[in-house]
């Protein structure tokens, strides 16, 4: 018996025992079923940054038409909004899990995927920075008090997190460090403040290169905003003591409307998706407004419980030597 793996083991379910029921009580979300995989050709599934290829397969039942593992479950959470007539300040949670086999390996990257995926729906006149800061405090105090449960529970496992979470901007943080590469300014401001929400994700920056890729369909990364800056949605990014390093635990936004999606459908030179099924539905003005995000759930493991790679907290695909390499510096995968 490996009582290690199983301490781990015993340790995880805590986690994300406790973090799901802080963060539905914070979001005022109800826990709902959802899909492994979507039909192909509906615009569902998320294409994330456009380049990563999605898991396929015939279905024979369906005459061998095509579906999908998701890559997240971003527009498929607002379309359960509208099928179950969730009301305005209330919303679903669900536990995601995805395939996504181009990553490419990290100690914190895997083919496997697993994430809270969480959406609220909201009136149009709260699509603002205000109603995102207000939302992403709510998330960031169930991390808090997770962290602090951990802490009770496990004494030896310090918690780090500051009181209050940083907002930046990433045209602020490449003003401020020109010079340094994207993961570079990531770093020195998760060093610096603990734990920020970068604001502005997909967008152009003034060097004429966005922060980092979004897709055009869920996430509004356009709008100008009352600070002067582009942009309705960002990452929380906190610093892991143990790896030293910035770790990104969440990417959430204000949701794109009828002419946000045009406008980002434009930019991205791919208006001909306004005609799939799910952006129709939305062009028609017959999805809710909305704002929700992704949670990754081993990343959340691996920084309450201090671990060095997310083999730590999930069950993954390695080669025996990078199993033997883990083993020898004293990692266990499970």
């Amino acid at each position: 018996m490996d009582q290690k793996i199983l301490e781990t083991e015993k340790a995880i379910t805590f986690v994300k025992y406790r973090f799901t029921k802080h963060l539905a009580q914070q979001l005022n979300l109800i826990k709902v079923s959802s899909p492994l995989a979507v039909l192909d050709g509906t615009g569902i599934n998320d294409d994330l940054n456009g380049t990563e290829r999605p898991v396929s397969f015939p279905v024979k039942a369906l005459g061998e038409q095509k579906a999908q593992v998701v890559h997240s479950l971003a527009k498929w959470k607002r379309l359960r909004l509208m099928q179950l007539g969730i009301e305005a300040d209330r919303g679903i949670l669900t536990d995601m899990r995805a395939l996504r086999p181009d990553e490419d390996y990290t100690n914190l990257h895997s083919v496997y995927v697993d994430q809270w995926d969480w959406e609220q729906h909201i009136d149009a006149g709260e699509r603002t920075l205000a109603r995102l800061k207000s939302t992403v405090k709510r998330v960031y105090e169930a991390l808090r008090c997770v962290e602090m449960e951990v802490f009770e529970r496990y004494p030896q496992i310090l918690p780090v997190l500051p009181a209050e979470i940083t907002f930046i901007h990433s045209q602020e943080l490449l003003v401020r460090y020109p010079a340094l590469s994207v993961k570079e300014r990531e770093y020195i401001a998760a060093k610096e403040y603990g734990a920020i929400f970068l604001i502005g994700i997909g967008n152009k920056l003034s060097n004429g290169e966005p922060h980092d890729g979004r897709a055009p369909d869920y996430d509004d990364w356009s709008s100008k905003n009352d600070e002067g800056y582009f942009g309705l949605n960002g990452d929380i990014i906190v610093w892991h003591p143990t790896l030293e390093c910035a770790l990104e635990l969440s990417s959430m936004g204000v949701r794109v409307d009828r002419d946000t999606l045009l406008s980002q459908l434009s930019v991205r030179e791919c208006p001909e998706r306004a005609l799939l099924p799910f952006h129709k539905m939305l062009l028609d003005g017959r999805l809710p407004q909305s704002i929700g995000g992704g949670i990754g759930q081993s990343r959340v493991c691996m920084f309450m419980l201090k671990k060095r790679h997310i083999g730590e907290v999930q069950v993954g695909i390695w080669s025996d030597e990078m199993r033997e390499e883990l083993e020898l510096a004293g990692v266990s995968l499970l």
